[in-house]
């Protein structure tokens, strides 16, 4: 539990100064497609970042498994939905779109493995 902890608190740094990177350093550097583009990035490694926190919080008993998967599926969306957004608004190389799907169905499977999580609770 420890360990998700400090990767979603991680992750919501690196979430908030993708996004003071993009507002300060990036807005004279790349067109404005590029700015949301690599917005939306940092917006859902946030989002996702918090995930991770409940995913975290909910590991106990019975539910750390699904617990478990579903930060590691949060996790994985981060490096491959976001990542990837970050690499095509600073390179414009249109191949890295290709793993952003990817990312997003990792992304997916975390909700429902979190749902999955909540079902395995107690009371």
């Amino acid at each position: 539990m420890k360990a998700w902890l400090a990767a979603a608190a991680i992750n919501g740094f690196l979430a908030v100064a993708a996004g003071a990177f993009a507002a300060h350093a990036l807005q004279s550097r790349i067109e404005v497609r590029g700015l949301q583009v690599f917005d939306t990035g940092a917006r859902y490694q946030m989002f996702h970042a918090l995930a991770i926190g409940l995913a975290a919080f909910a590991m106990h008993g019975a539910a750390a498994r699904p617990a478990k998967i579903a930060a590691w599926l949060f996790l994985a969306g981060i490096v491959l939905f976001s990542g990837s957004l970050y690499a095509l608004a600073l390179s414009d190389i249109r191949a890295f779109g290709f793993v952003t799907p990817v990312g997003g169905m990792a992304f997916l499977a975390g909700w429902l493995a979190l749902a999955w999580t909540a079902m395995r609770l107690p009371r």
